[in-house]
């Protein structure tokens, strides 16, 4: 269960020209439309890249992981966060307990994306946003089989119980916000 994960080097993963790449402070700020929003939490928080980003907007942050290597990388950066290991399709989470669910990229990496989007739905009170690789080849990012149509998205985010959402293509991903 849950074979893709970041393999490596996780400072590769603050690398300058991909933060560049991610366009994160974008992102925060596409996210926290409609705010304003007191807790956040981010699935596949990997070094904290995001939840650093959310954190400095003054936003209380968690975080989760599947990889443990990870969290101690992300604590570093977001010092007040709390970190933890596990899986997105199974939060450890009380229904509506944050505001905003964040999912950065990792969406396309669980092993039930329809389950991890319900997740995301039950403990989301407010908004859930969804960074994505857009549907195309691209030089960098995993390979077109294993990025997600945004066909099959639209219904995932239907059945989980979003009734309304947008997409707004960004220089190199897809941002996907979903109101509760």
């Amino acid at each position: 269960m849950h074979e893709r994960r970041f393999e490596g080097d996780v400072n590769r993963l603050r690398f300058p020209e991909r933060v560049e790449r991610l366009e994160v402070a974008r992102v925060v700020d596409l996210c926290l439309e409609n705010g304003p929003y007191d807790s956040v939490l981010d699935l596949g928080t990997g070094t904290g890249l995001f939840a650093e980003e959310f954190s400095k907007r003054g936003l209380a942050v968690s975080g989760m992981d599947v990889n443990p290597e990870m969290l101690p990388v992300a604590r570093i950066f977001v010092p007040k966060g709390d970190f933890r290991q596990g899986i997105i399709e199974a939060l450890p989470y009380p229904d509506g307990c944050i505001e905003l669910v964040f999912l950065g990229l990792v969406l396309h990496e669980a092993d039930d994306p329809l389950k991890a989007l319900q997740e995301a739905r039950r403990v989301a009170r407010r908004r859930a946003c969804i960074l994505e690789w857009p549907y195309r080849d691209q030089s960098f990012g995993p390979p077109l089989t294993d990025r997600l149509n945004p066909e099959n998205l639209f219904g995932f985010f239907q059945q989980a119980g979003f009734q309304k959402w947008k997409m707004t293509d960004l220089s190199n991903t897809v941002l996907y916000s979903l109101e509760v």
